[in-house]
């Protein structure tokens, strides 16, 4: 005889409908549930599932009230025309379909006692979250303070959503936003980008844990790298991941390629030929995504063990859950492409078409206060269970222990030695230091070329089938052509030791995940919760001036340009010239929480210096005085960059003949130099003092090499040029091709000619009294440009 709660779940709520197949699946996991002792009894299983049906409706009423209304009733009353927002947005129907996927996460974790993490890749889904964290009590303490009392929370939770409201100080006065951001609970990454969640979910858990990835089917049209996951995963050092596609079949203006059936089907056999079990399920019945995911996890336990019985061998068979939902279900326009924004036909505040539409389709979402009351408390089993709330889940709130760090090794002046040894070094020690922080390497493709071959030999190239002793199943080093993939495992590992190589060229595809990083670390530390992973450096290296044998796709300086864009203290871009300096820059990436740096650092032998002092003092402050000589018509020399360094240097010596004065700054840390955007940059930034002694006033004539884009930074060091007649800055003008790499700088008017050049047409004085007459002619562009090669 039937149970009369499963009798009552299986009438569903307003849109919801159980079928008969879900219904038998519902059963069998029930009874596992109650004989693994997770649940007391099949009726307790059913309690909750009948309260994830009213906390699913209740979700998705919330969510339409916010895209369109100021106000709600919680006792069901419709909507008149001021209540609704003169200006409605958001992206409902993403969130729609969000909602029971959200509501079943929860409740699965309340079924089971373990609190498990989650990430969004549609990250514009956000209402989905905030509005069931809302109901659930899920806050944070600023959002449980806005948002947390009854029908008055609720009615400022829709006023703040695209309400656009601003604080004194410029930044947006409510704890919510557009997309997941670090006021949303439990939240991981903004999900701006789609495509970066499938990226990183798999690096993300570590042993013990679990994770649900909730995917999009416009993220499947993005790059390749969510395919690898099954090569990637290894169960001795990750959790649990379970991706999770919500396939609704549309993007914003069109239909998916998952949108019709032929496409579907196919997406499941190139699932399948990747290494994942893919599983397709009703995406619009909560209940199907909670025992989807409890499959799923018992699926990959399963393998886990045939593993280590010696059964199966890796790639395991990832489970790759996949939710058949139509966009925007369970309201007006389900399906049709106004569904993604805006699913009414008009504003209801001023069409009565519309407003009739809205309350109709909302009315069956409705749950009464008392049943939804009772329904969020079956769901609330945290203090029974003992677990924390999903807010304080241990992937959302990574805190490892500061590493043990290596001692510092430095070379005598004048040894000639790549910079990249030092990293390559550090590395290493690093790691075997640390034995309990997971070490992560992104590698689009040349470790030795980038000469971290002690990195190559010690951690491995992870594969499935290795062919040499620089390769393992359990290698720790992701290398694939795929710059977006490679630098998303390190993303991803925010519970250990991270470290990214690549061409300076090709880390520009690394750059749109890198600023979704960054930025959510800094809105982290400006709600008072600064992230806590630990640092870690993107390398630069093989870069623009060194890569003159290649065409000129090898030849960008953007990736640094960009970066230093960002704001300072969370985004550190850094240029070691030598050996030391980068060795002593290693101690303050790795010891510090959540920055990402960008070193770009040469791969060829450059001779070193700094001394060990020196290199500290350039790790510390980021500039230091190099050299300086008194005498007329004096000169201040900015350089940035160890090429850059090297060719200031010589043109020094030249000044220096001549009897005229100079000073020589390296800037090794451009953002320590500028000035500071807002009070969390301030602490990082040198004071007025600072810069006035590095680079006094005194100095009218000012000359800067830098290894990027001149007008960059020019741009970001404005104050360090007042007098615009007197200061020219060179460096790369976009010039290049197959070349060496003094081909490299004369074409790019980058030589130290071309600074005296920069002198003399500043101080009026005849360029002939530091050039011979051939050089005068190289550096005029009509002579032998080889003449100025040292």
């Amino acid at each position: 005889m039937a149970s009369t709660l499963f009798s009552r779940w299986q009438q569903g709520y307003g849109p919801i409908t159980h079928s008969e197949e879900t219904q038998k699946y519902i059963k069998n996991m029930a009874q596992e549930l109650v004989a693994e002792g997770k649940q007391p009894t099949t009726d307790a299983v059913y309690e909750k599932l009948i309260a994830l049906d009213r906390l699913t409706a209740a979700g998705m009423w919330v969510v339409v009230h916010m895209t369109y209304a100021n106000r709600l009733h919680v006792d069901g009353q419709p909507l008149e025309a001021e209540d609704f927002k003169k200006q409605p947005e958001g992206h409902t129907g993403g969130a729609l379909n969000m909602v029971p996927a959200y509501a079943a996460y929860m409740t699965l974790n309340a079924l089971t006692g373990e609190t498990r993490a989650w990430l969004m890749g549609q990250g514009h889904s956000v209402a989905a979250i905030e509005a069931l964290n809302v109901l659930l009590g899920n806050l944070h303490p600023e959002q449980a303070q806005a948002y947390g009392d009854g029908e008055a929370g609720l009615n400022r939770l829709l006023q703040d959503f695209y309400g656009y409201a601003l604080a004194a100080d410029g930044s947006p006065a409510a704890p919510l936003g557009s997309h997941v951001n670090p006021h949303t609970a439990g939240g991981i990454i903004e999900g701006g980008y789609l495509g970066f969640a499938e990226l990183q979910y798999a690096h993300m858990p570590l042993p013990g844990e679990k994770l649900v990835a909730f995917l999009s089917d416009g993220a499947a049209e993005e790059q390749r790298g969510s395919d690898w996951i099954p090569r990637w995963w290894r169960a001795e050092d990750s959790g649990m991941a379970l991706p999770i596609m919500i396939a609704n079949g549309r993007r914003i203006e069109q239909r998916t390629q998952m949108g019709t059936l032929e496409g579907l089907s196919g997406f499941i056999e190139h699932l399948k030929g990747c290494g994942f079990d893919p599983i397709a399920f009703d995406g619009r019945d909560p209940a199907m995504f909670v025992y989807t995911l409890w499959d799923m996890e018992k699926r990959l336990a399963q393998r886990v063990q045939l593993l280590k019985a010696g059964h199966l061998q890796y790639p395991l068979s990832i489970p790759y859950g996949i939710a058949h939902t139509v966009k925007g279900f369970g309201f007006y326009g389900a399906d049709e492409n106004a569904a993604h924004n805006l699913p009414l036909p008009a504003n209801p505040r001023h069409d009565a078409h519309a407003r009739a539409l809205f309350n109709q389709y909302a009315q069956p979402l409705w749950v009464a206060p008392e049943e939804l009351h009772h329904s969020i408390k079956q769901l609330s089993t945290h203090q029974d269970q003992g677990r924390v709330l999903e807010r304080d889940n241990p992937v959302a709130n990574r805190c490892p222990d500061l590493p043990s760090l290596p001692q510092t090794t430095y070379k005598p002046l004048g040894k000639a030695l790549s910079p990249m040894a030092a990293m390559d070094t550090y590395f290493v020690e690093l790691v075997q230091n640390n034995p309990s922080l997971r070490p992560r390497v992104g590698n689009p493709d040349e470790l030795a070329s980038n000469r971290l071959s002690g990195v190559l030999a010690h951690l491995k190239h992870r594969v499935t089938d290795p062919e040499s002793e620089l390769e393992s199943i359990h290698g720790d080093i992701i290398t694939a052509l795929n710059e977006e993939a490679v630098v998303s495992a390190c993303i991803g590992n925010q519970s250990g030791l991270n470290l990214v190589a690549s061409y300076e060229a090709f880390c520009v595809k690394m750059l749109g995940a890198l600023r979704q990083r960054i930025i959510f670390a800094r809105q982290q530390k400006e709600i008072g919760r600064p992230a806590q992973w630990l640092s870690w450096p993107v390398v630069a290296t093989s870069h623009t001036w060194e890569n003159g044998k290649n065409q000129q796709s090898h030849q960008d300086t953007t990736f640094a340009e960009a970066l230093l864009g960002e704001m300072s203290d969370v985004c550190r871009v850094l240029f070691p010239a030598d050996y030391n300096s980068f060795m002593a820059l290693l101690p303050t990436i790795y010891h510090s929480r959540g920055q990402i740096a960008c070193v770009v650092a040469p791969k060829r032998e450059r001779v070193t210096v700094f001394d060990a002092e020196q290199a500290q003092q350039l790790a510390e402050q980021g500039a230091i005085v190099v050299r300086e000589y008194e005498g007329p018509q004096a000169v201040l020399l900015l350089a940035n960059g160890s090429y850059q360094l090297e060719q200031m240097q010589l043109a020094a010596e030249r000044l220096q003949d001549q009897g005229r004065g100079y000073r020589l700054v390296y800037i090794q840390e451009p953002g320590r130099l500028r000035q500071a955007r807002d009070r969390f940059e301030l602490e990082k930034t040198l004071t007025p003092e600072q810069c006035q002694w590095l680079c006094p006033d005194t100095y009218t004539y000012r000359i800067a090499l830098t290894h990027m884009r001149p007008e960059v930074f020019r741009g970001h060091l404005w104050h360090l040029f007042p007098q615009t007649a007197h200061s020219t800055v060179l460096g790369y003008i976009n010039r290049g091709g197959t070349l060496d790499d003094f081909g490299m700088q004369f074409t790019n008017n980058a030589t130290w000619a071309h600074v005296l050049q920069a002198y003399a047409n500043s101080t009026k004085t005849s360029l002939h009294d530091y050039l011979s007459p051939n050089e005068v002619n190289a550096v005029l562009g009509i002579g032998d440009p080889f003449d100025l090669r040292y």
